[in-house]
């Protein structure tokens, strides 16, 4: 394995970087509420980051999620990448990755994924579909949504087909809830499409939730540096520096495992199991990092409209929306016990 970044993937996380940490500051996202940035959405459109996402590989793209997580940028970065470049690209037929990738690329057209309520999607001969999903992340900003029937069939639906009803998340993820009424939907590749793209979003998730562990970690870090008492910084404290190490060891298990698995999916290697222990630590040890993170804020941790707090609110999110530790730990055992965990 080699996690070292390719001149490519490195000079797109600069670029990445750089755009966030100009137009993601705590002010834009303090006016921006529930909703998303559209000027920092554009921005990265034009600076051609999505569409960079088919040739720096998943590896790339969790890398600048990374960034975009440090910040915790509101725009739906990982939906769109995930469930419309990358699932288009990998599972699109010719005609359908000619006809819908050059707007996802541009980012005219904004696709983000209903997969986890598989159960509540029932899917017709004809192609039409009906069922509810109870809440989808960026529904409210994208033109189509990634929906896996109960057959574990994906098909893409037209969001302005569909029923969105407005759902507020813990995170401000401009969610909505998506019913369908014999809405027509068009199938995007055969039976093995919705594990692929399943481990793909597990994995970018887990690396949107290393940033974000990453960026509450380093303003706790400032703060204790910063903030005296009895004379003394707390960061001179023995208890504040033990909790500071162990969320960074917890941030760097995040984030090796999430490498790991999107470095097998782009060297063709199998990753799914990879991708759960990625998703596991990302919920599991994520949790942890952002509660310490607001707790090493003292007092000040206690306050919403501290930035903080945004990583707090994100983590817990990225912790409901990857199944929650238990939920993952319970799918690993299934495949080890059946001899299916590769």
């Amino acid at each position: 394995m080699d996690f070292t970044p390719t001149e490519e993937q490195a000079a797109a996380r600069e670029l990445a970087a750089e755009i966030f940490a100009d137009l993601a500051v705590p002010e834009r996202l303090a006016a921006a509420g529930t909703g998303s940035d559209a000027e920092l959405w554009k921005e990265l459109c034009a600076a051609g980051l999505p569409g960079a996402v088919e040739d720096i590989g998943l590896l790339g793209l969790v890398l600048l999620l990374e960034e975009q997580g440090r910040r915790t940028a509101q725009v739906p970065f990982a939906a769109s990448c995930v469930y419309g470049v990358l699932a288009l690209a990998a599972h699109g037929s010719a005609d359908q990755r000619e006809r819908l990738l050059p707007g996802v690329r541009q980012g005219t057209a904004v696709v983000t994924g209903a997969l986890r309520d598989t159960g509540g999607v029932r899917s017709r001969a004809d192609g039409l579909l009906s069922g509810t999903v109870g809440w989808v992340p960026w529904l409210r900003d994208a033109t189509q949504v990634l929906v896996a029937a109960a057959d574990r069939s994906l098909w893409l639906v037209r969001v302005a087909d569909a029923r969105v009803e407005p759902v507020e998340l813990t995170a401000p993820w401009a969610a909505g809830r998506l019913v369908l009424d014999g809405t027509p939907g068009e199938r995007l590749g055969g039976p093995e499409a919705y594990e692929d793209v399943r481990a793909t979003a597990r994995t970018a998730f887990a690396g949107l939730q290393a940033g974000v562990c990453a960026g509450s970690l380093a303003r706790a870090v400032a703060h204790t540096n910063e903030r005296e008492q009895f004379g003394r910084p707390l960061a001179a404290k023995q208890g504040v520096q033990l909790r500071a190490a162990d969320a960074h060891m917890d941030t760097e298990a995040i984030r090796v495992t999430a490498y790991e698995a999107a470095w097998r999916r782009d060297a063709g290697l199998s990753y799914g199991t990879h991708a759960l222990t990625a998703a596991w630590w990302a919920s599991e040890a994520g949790r942890r990092v952002v509660h310490a993170g607001q707790h090493l804020h003292g007092g000040m941790g206690a306050d919403l409209d501290h930035p903080v707090h945004r990583h707090f609110l994100w983590g817990r999110q990225l912790d409901a929306y990857l199944g929650c530790g238990g939920e993952i730990l319970a799918e690993l055992g299934e495949l080890i016990a059946k001899g299916e965990a590769a």
